[in-house]
């Protein structure tokens, strides 16, 4: 994420001021969150994360496709892919060559032989990459050349049909879209996406600041500006519409940071302000009309949450984690209480109800009842 300025000169500004804002809140979180236990703190009968022990501590995993209770492909800095096939017991480094100086900040996985994974970033940094043969090859299917994009975050409708959202560029969200899963994008015309407000970007913070529901609809979540937003598309990115939310913005640092959909109807959305020690209220919100309207959550997370996903086969059920805990609703985001104090960045459900997080420090779980 990063705001656009009248000039390149503003925009490698504002970019780097960013750059600098964003290490240093990472840090103070990080010293921060040296001093919290990381016991959980669940209630009888309450499901349980498991630590999964990658092998990569100096990774920090935001990218995270769950496939099923066995299968798990992971996504995040130094270009690192990983891959479990044995609920987590092993992974393996499945990173494309030549792509240390990437960071894979959101991975979709078809089964454990197809994924598609996200770098971001300014200009050519923001690519994609696609593997057929459960990491052992992949091919580049995307590299950006316009120096004005930022591209944060994808998502998949079918094995075949994806989006892949950019930072506003002419004061637009830019949208790329494949049509044979992965392996070539075209850029879709703005002309149906509402005008960006000052400031307004997406947060390439989960993986979960594009996401889609059944086979048309998607959503956008941003922050940043003074209101933050959700954009939601019924014809596969072709024309947006835009919505309010109660999460606070009017920060950079502040606004909306990842979206889940039960179905095209309801959804959940999470976020607040990332600084280490700044106070995230009214940081989760619900919607029961596809997005047109937001009410906040009664009780919401204590503090910010980058990432949130629904329990399958329970309608009313969601995590969602941050870096100083995960939090469980039970009454479809009503209200939330926390279930663990481990940090997480991004969380994923597969349908055979297999739910697995990944974060900071190799950190990588499977939530077990």
């Amino acid at each position: 994420m990063r705001r656009l300025g009248k000039t390149r000169r503003t925009v490698r500004t504002v970019r780097t001021a960013r750059r600098r804002a964003w290490a240093a809140a990472v840090a103070v979180c990080a010293a921060a969150l040296a001093t919290l236990p990381a016991a959980p703190v669940h209630a009888h009968g309450d499901p349980q994360w498991a630590p999964k022990d990658t092998g990569s501590p100096a990774v920090r995993f935001r990218g995270l496709a769950a496939v099923d209770r066995h299968t798990a492909w992971l996504s995040g800095t130094q270009g690192t892919v990983l891959r479990t096939g044995d609920g987590g017991a092993s992974w393996r480094d499945v990173s494309p060559p030549g792509a240390a100086d990437l960071q894979f900040r959101d991975i979709e996985a078809f089964d454990a032989r197809r994924a598609v994974v996200l770098a971001i970033g300014e200009g050519e940094a923001s690519r994609v990459y696609r593997t057929d043969d459960g990491g052992a090859t992949w091919t580049e299917s995307f590299r950006n050349t316009d120096a004005k994009a930022f591209y944060d975050c994808m998502t998949f409708f079918d094995r075949r049909h994806g989006l892949a959202m950019s930072d506003p560029v002419d004061g637009r969200f830019r949208i790329l879209s494949t049509a044979d899963g992965g392996r070539s994008w075209t850029v879709l015309p703005d002309t149906g996406m509402p005008a960006a407000l000052d400031g307004e970007a997406g947060f390439a913070a989960s993986g979960q600041c594009l996401v889609s529901a059944g086979p048309r609809d998607v959503w956008l979540a941003t922050g940043g500006a003074a209101r933050a937003r959700v954009l939601h598309s019924a014809d596969r990115g072709r024309t947006w519409t835009a919505a309010d939310t109660p999460v606070p913005a009017g920060d950079p640092a502040r606004g909306v940071f990842a979206l889940a959909f039960r179905d095209r109807t309801h959804g959940l959305a999470v976020g607040g302000d990332y600084r280490a020690g700044q106070p995230s209220p009214d940081a989760a919100a619900t919607t029961g009309d596809a997005g047109r309207s937001w009410r906040p959550a009664a009780g919401p997370p204590p503090a910010y949450r980058s990432g949130v996903a629904w329990l399958p086969h329970r309608r009313a059920a969601a995590l969602a984690v941050g870096p100083t805990g995960t939090d469980l609703t039970t009454d479809g985001g009503r209200t939330w209480r926390t279930l663990d104090t481990g940090s997480y960045d991004t969380v994923d459900c597969a349908p055979d109800g297999g739910c697995w997080a990944a974060g900071e420090q190799g950190r990588a779980a499977r939530l077990e009842h």
